[in-house]
């Protein structure tokens, strides 16, 4: 059975960034999109390579953060169900994504 899908704030992300918690970040936008600016430390996989690259780059025992363009945008959560299906437990949907993290004046990485 594959796990409920879990939403994740901007506060939430934060949180774990500051405490330092073992996570990876996951962008599911295009490699193009990624390229303008993403989430500091964040990796990119697009969507339509989540079954394809997860194996090689996400840890299935570490807790993996997807996010993408805000609320409008279902890649992040197509992205999360499409890694639990694969075994992965820990999957957390940043919804709000990178207009949310800019709106907050945080910085994008290059």
């Amino acid at each position: 059975m594959v796990g409920k899908l879990q939403l994740i704030t901007l506060e939430k992300v934060i949180e774990m960034r500051e405490n330092n918690e073992d996570f990876t970040m996951v962008e599911v936008l295009s490699s193009e999109k990624y390229e303008e600016g993403h989430v500091p430390g964040a990796i990119n996989i697009e969507l339509d390579q989540v079954r394809e690259e997860a194996g090689e780059k996400l840890e299935k025992g570490r807790t993996v953060v997807v996010y993408c363009g805000g609320y409008a945008c279902r890649a992040s959560t197509k992205a999360a169900k499409i890694l639990m299906s694969m075994g992965y437990k820990d999957v957390l949907d940043f919804k709000g994504g990178k207009p949310v993290w800019k709106n907050a004046g945080l910085k994008l990485e290059h």
